[in-house]
């Protein structure tokens, strides 16, 4: 498979200006399908939701049928084998672990003029999960997107998943039983997001959505944002690995093909100074795809986006990996610690050869969601900071509003805002301080 280009090359721009245009495949053609859903949500609440369910998914319901307790969870866990299980228990651990580090704590502090200033930080009190429920399922996910909740203390988590007519898969059930899911309510697509959104009779208003979806869920997301926090509208998975001549291009091509077997829109760049390395990669691809389950997927995937760019030395290939700002950022580098901080955007990155970018997608502790499209250049990983609210507190002496009133006048006067400036005045009156003189400044229209 030809992959490779080198930074002479014409077609260097050409294919280095396809990978900066990458990112969320959002098709306008279904937002007029996806607000008709949600509108009806909105209106009709749980028939409507019933209606696109069985529209959809083919799955007809009974109201005892529609919610997964803890109680089934916590069954499905006996379904497992015992590595299976430990293999939960172990990610739950390590992702809860590192999560905890990332929490906030209120803060209160007096300034020289006797004003308390400070943040409270409080937990959101529920948040909704998006699971898919298609033909590939991820545990990793459940653990990845409730654990941090409620490490943040989030009081409840309200899971909503595809139906599927035969059961839901046991290992699903015990992740999201580990994770600390309260319920699971069998509704996917547009529908479930509404629902989540809205509210209806069986299906719990929330305050944020997060997880994974497609198109469908993705669109539904975007559009009731506003009326409910999300995490973020993903696109599709990438690795971008920069490697200097001494990595072993059987692990980078396995680590290449570890993100091209997700779907046909992942993308899977090596950046590298080794002409050589880059040679010895591609016949490494050709062979590991002729074993690889998911060898049509993969090779789609690699042919539409991915690429291998020689360039002239590892400084370049960091700021090409920069200006991509991916998702998954691997260093096969001698010394690949000295380059992280010439790092400037990566949802996760990850040092050195013996740490694979699928270590993190299951249990390293870090988040695997992640920004994808380059929207690492300012957005950051699903973390605790995503499951709390920050509120300012502000309490004034009044020997401070007399200090400070005279500027606030000011400032209202030249914005125009009478009753702004007369809210500080009344009070300066009273404290026995009168408002100074109005100046001649006229305020700018706004």
């Amino acid at each position: 498979m030809k992959l490779t280009v080198r930074a002479s090359e014409p077609a260097f721009a050409r294919v280095l200006g396809r990978l900066r245009r990458r990112g969320a495949t959002a098709d306008a053609s279904v937002e007029p399908t996806v607000r008709a859903i949600l509108d009806d949500v909105r209106k009709r609440g749980d028939r409507a939701v019933a209606d696109a369910t069985l529209r959809f998914d083919r799955v007809k319901l009974k109201a005892s049928e529609r919610t997964i307790e803890r109680e089934a969870m916590r069954a499905a866990c006996d379904l497992l084998s015992r590595s299976e299980l430990h293999a939960l228990r172990v990610a739950a651990r390590r992702i809860r672990d590192f999560h905890e580090h990332q929490k906030e704590r209120s803060f209160r502090y007096r300034d020289s003029l006797g004003v308390t200033l400070g943040q409270e930080i409080r937990p959101l009190r529920r948040v909704g999960l998006y699971v898919p429920g298609g033909q590939a399922f991820y545990p990793s996910s459940v653990l990845m997107n409730a654990l941090p909740a409620r490490v943040a203390g989030v009081e409840e988590i309200v899971a909503v998943s595809p139906p599927h007519a035969d059961g839901e898969p046991p290992a699903l059930l015990a992740a999201a039983y580990i994770a600390g899911v309260d319920r699971i309510h069998r509704v996917g697509g547009a529908q479930a997001v509404g629902a989540l959104a809205y509210g209806t009779a069986t299906i719990e208003r929330v305050d944020k959505i997060v997880g994974p979806g497609n198109i469908y869920v993705a669109t539904a997301k975007r559009l009731v944002s506003g009326v409910v926090g999300i995490d973020m509208i993903a696109g599709p998975s990438e690795v971008l690995i920069v490697a200097d001549a001494e990595a072993d291009p059987e692990l980078i091509a396995a680590d290449m093909l570890a993100q091209a077997e997700h779907d046909a829109d992942a993308s899977s760049i090596l950046v590298t100074p080794s002409a050589r390395l880059a040679a010895a990669v591609e016949r490494a691809l050709d062979e590991q795809l002729a074993e690889l389950p998911r060898a049509t997927t993969a090779a789609k995937a690699l042919r539409a986006n991915g690429a291998i760019l020689v360039v002239k030395n590892v400084a370049e290939a960091v700021e090409i990996a920069n200006e991509l700002a991916p998702e998954h950022l691997e260093l096969a580098l001698e010394d690949a610690q000295k380059w992280i901080p010439r790092i400037q955007h990566a949802g996760a990155i990850f040092v050195g050869e013996s740490t694979p970018e699928a270590f993190g997608d299951y249990l390293a502790g870090p988040n695997h969601v992640l920004p994808t499209g380059g929207t690492a250049r300012f957005s950051s990983p699903l973390g605790v900071y995503d499951f709390v609210k920050r509120t300012s507190v502000i309490m004034a002496p009044p020997r401070a509003l007399e200090r400070l009133g005279e500027p606030v006048l000011r400032l209202a006067e030249m914005e125009g805002l009478q009753a702004h400036g007369a809210a500080v005045a009344r009070r300066l009156r009273r404290s026995g301080r009168p408002a100074a003189r109005r100046s001649r400044t006229r305020p700018v229209a706004r």
